[in-house]
């Protein structure tokens, strides 16, 4: 966040200007009007942080430009132990079952689709903290197959299907719109291209 520094003569016995704390004769500290953050920029910041805590936390401590593909796995291997999604194993009875009857003793992971946007954001914060896009461990081959792998697996084992959406084609949309201007023509309505 930036700060504007000012030397403060406060008059009042309290010492405090609204909502910081002053001491006497010294530079109060007083927030700009720069914008708040929007969410996504807010949780980017927070798993970057988590990132790097993550890698100071290994033995020895990890820095940054010595991270890859392999470091970036542990992580989402690590993140697993607190996931909230049931992900069934080939063995259990609800295996493939969206709503399963009865709970059973299959772990909790994180979720595919958790795991993608994790990936998404830190990918961004890498490159926004000076890392080469060519570099970027969070683009690896390996991480992308992992995550494929992931998504496949949690989609048979919960039974959900992760199909992606297309995007229409344009000559779709001119289809439509031929269709529904002959559609007017015919209720006797006029077009403005045919006046």
């Amino acid at each position: 966040m930036d700060f504007v520094t000012t030397q403060g003569n406060l008059t009042s016995g309290n010492n405090m200007v609204q909502g910081t704390n002053f001491l006497p004769n010294s530079t109060t500290i007083i927030p700009s009007s720069a914008p708040p953050l929007s969410r996504y920029e807010n949780q980017k910041r927070r798993d970057w942080n988590t990132f790097c805590q993550y890698l100071r936390n290994q033995h020895p401590p990890l820095s940054l430009p010595y991270c890859s593909g392999a470091h970036v796995l542990e992580f989402l291997r690590y993140l697993d132990q607190f996931g909230k999604t049931k992900v069934h194993n080939q063995n259990c009875p609800f295996f493939g079952l969206q709503n399963p009857p009865a709970p059973c003793p299959c772990p909790l992971r994180q979720a595919w689709g958790s795991l993608d946007a994790l990936i998404g954001r830190l990918r961004a914060a890498y490159e926004e903290n000076g890392g080469k896009p060519e570099m970027n461990p969070f683009g690896a081959r390996a991480v992308r197959l992992f995550l494929r792998e992931v998504r496949d697996f949690q989609s048979k084992s919960r039974g959900i299907s992760y199909e992606k959406k297309r995007k229409r084609s344009s000559s779709t949309n001119k289809q439509k719109i031929a269709v529904a201007a002959a559609g007017a023509t015919l209720c006797g309505q006029t077009s403005i291209s045919n006046i």
